[in-house]
């Protein structure tokens, strides 16, 4: 199974920049955005209705604001959300069960300046991971994608020493992430490529995508002992539409 996982920062803007051929050329079996800025009634029937995808929506309360799709062609067992108000009122996860896994997709707050919203975007990473907690006891596996928000480690951001007070790089938030992944959880990207300059995030500013002065902080990560069914994991930053790229990961 193939799945792509991408912050569109819009996704009716997206659309007017080529989305839907790019969605029905990607060969992805599963599509999970983040930041659609939109509800299911906003879209057109074009967005509605791609090849053989059939989609589910999680919205934001807050017109234009957060959200995530989930655009899938094997009909999943069961759709739900994270099951906390706070964060489901801001469109924050879809999570689709499948056969042995299930698929969360992901749209972290942003801590932003000065670390404003970093309380609320730590309570959502701690939910975050008690959800891969319950859902790995039912003994099937998970695999959560989408914009993290954060950066790791210094290789996944061009300029570490300028942005040690930035949100997305706070240490509370690369803590976090430590926790997470020492929780028994993996960084499938890491898996296939441990090299530096491979981000997934470009301000819009300064020719920052031109010149590669990015961010890595979109993710597919699986549990541990789903590591081997990992057949491939990758960065596409060719493909434009949006001051995120699409990442991807195929299991076997």
């Amino acid at each position: 199974m193939k799945i792509i996982s991408w912050n569109v920062n819009g996704i009716r803007a997206c659309q007017t920049k080529g989305l839907v051929p790019w969605m029905i050329a990607s060969g992805a079996d599963c599509l999970c955005f983040q930041e659609t800025k939109a509800n299911r009634e906003q879209l057109n029937d074009e967005m509605l209705a791609v090849a053989d995808y059939k989609a589910v929506f999680a919205s934001a309360e807050k017109k234009g604001y957060s959200g995530v799709a989930t655009y899938y062609r094997q009909e999943p067992l069961s759709v739900n959300l994270l099951g906390a108000a706070e964060f489901d009122q801001e469109g924050r996860t879809l999570i689709l069960e499948f056969e042995d896994f299930f698929l969360l997709n992901c749209y972290f707050p942003n801590s932003q300046d000065g670390g404003a919203r970093l309380d609320y975007k730590l309570a959502f990473c701690a939910a975050a991971l008690e959800k891969c907690r319950e859902l790995c006891a039912t003994g099937k596996h998970i695999v959560m994608c989408g914009d993290y928000n954060i950066a790791h480690q210094p290789i996944d951001l061009a300029r570490p020493k300028e942005n040690e007070t930035s949100a997305g790089y706070l240490p509370e938030e690369r803590e976090w992430m430590s926790t997470f992944l020492n929780a028994g959880y993996v960084d499938s990207f890491r898996l296939f490529d441990s090299s530096p300059g491979k981000y997934t995030w470009w301000s819009f500013r300064a020719r920052a995508r031109e010149r590669n002065v990015g961010w890595r902080i979109d993710y597919h990560c699986v549990d541990e002992a789903f590591r081997d069914r990992v057949k491939s994991a990758a960065i596409f930053p060719e493909v434009m539409g949006s001051d995120h790229c699409p990442v991807s990961i195929e299991l076997a």
